[in-house]
């Protein structure tokens, strides 16, 4: 998909798509995710909610509490389908491609090296 990015990002043994691309890319759709559930109808909210936060658990069991953003990253673009099954188990009839991308922006909020919506070594590029 974005195997072939340029600018590689210091990341764990194995992640292949942390590159800078890549890495911008997810974070846009992640925080276009956020954005659309925020937008979403008030008695849907809570329901939503729920659904962001289920797949929030399984994202810390594949991952833990130690990780980094390009790590996050390369598991999202190994593909989200367990996610949106874990959504719409949730919250039938959900937009569940928001409810994905909006857990994952949240969860990447934990990120060692996360730092307000930029990676902190986003500039030493």
């Amino acid at each position: 998909m974005l195997a072939g990015t340029t600018f590689p990002l210091r990341s764990s043994p194995g992640c292949r798509f942390a590159g800078v691309p890549a890495l911008e890319n997810a974070m846009s759709q992640w925080e276009d995710g956020e954005r659309r559930l925020r937008e979403a109808e008030p008695a849907d909210q809570s329901h939503l909610d729920r659904a962001v936060d289920y797949v929030l658990d399984e994202l810390r069991r594949r991952l833990g509490s130690k990780f980094e953003v390009s790590e996050l990253v390369d598991l999202y673009y190994q593909g989200t389908d367990w996610a949106e099954d874990l959504a719409q188990r949730r919250f039938t009839g959900a937009d569940t491609s928001a409810v994905v991308d909006a857990a994952f922006w949240r969860y990447a909020r934990g990120a060692a090296d996360f730092a307000g919506g930029r990676t902190r070594f986003a500039d030493e590029r």
